[in-house]
């Protein structure tokens, strides 16, 4: 079916507040779960390369999606791919995975946005979700504009963060900032499922959202003719 390639953060550092992030397990594990159920191939990739940390308060097992790829897949995040070593050409899609670690270094990955942009001007999709979009804001396309101009975008909004207190310990806030960016930001209420699907761009407000998310990228996959 074609390969899927998935960011994660490598920041563990939740601000000064001495209390550890990184990705959310669940954000990483649902989408893994929907799109290799539908035949994609999945490889890794962090700003840094190397291990990813995870969320500690992400660390739910009970959830058995969560406990399956966390038993059978869980040791790749820790050797991700560096963004030298992927090849852009390979992929149909790139999916930003969510976790406060991503508002640290997804928005100052140059290197991984021209992946994306080279993915997404290729014909192929990008999806997001929860804290994910942050890895949006840095990328342009060919012509100069934000790839998110326009586009109906979905993201961890301003009021979930200040719900989780934690709206005065992130750098910036996103829905904020990708509304500076001209995106059209469509959320519901806090913490409830949302999926926005515009054009071949998919983005999920919060945890609750990433199973949708993955669903909706294979939709969008679907009706996608990638060029391998």
């Amino acid at each position: 079916m074609g390969r899927v390639l998935f960011v994660v953060t490598n920041h563990s550092e939740l601000g000064s507040t001495g209390q550890k992030t990184g990705y959310y397990l669940s954000e990483v594990a649902h989408p893994f779960h929907v799109l290799h159920e539908a035949g994609y191939e999945i490889d890794f990739v962090s700003p840094k390369g190397g291990k990813a940390p995870m969320d500690p308060k992400s660390y739910k097992l009970d959830d058995p999606i969560n406990r399956a790829f966390w038993e059978t897949h869980g040791k790749r995040l820790d050797e991700t791919l560096a963004p030298e070593q992927v090849d852009p050409s390979r992929y149909v899609a790139i999916f930003y995975a969510g976790g406060h670690g991503t508002m640290w270094d997804f928005p100052e990955s140059e290197a991984i946005a021209r992946i994306a942009a080279s993915i997404y001007e290729r014909g192929g999709a990008i999806g997001a979700v929860c804290h994910g979009p942050s890895g949006l804001i840095p990328i342009k396309l060919s012509n100069g504009r934000p790839l998110v101009e326009g586009r109906r975008i979905n993201s961890f909004t301003n009021e979930e963060e200040q719900a989780v207190q934690l709206d005065k310990v992130v750098p910036f806030l996103l829905e904020t900032r990708l509304k500076e960016l001209g995106a059209i930001h469509v959320s519901v209420k806090n913490f409830a499922a949302h999926v926005e699907v515009d054009d071949r761009i998919v983005t999920g407000q919060n945890p609750a959202s990433a199973e949708g998310v993955g669903r909706a990228l294979v939709e969008v996959l679907n009706r996608l003719s990638v060029p391998a």
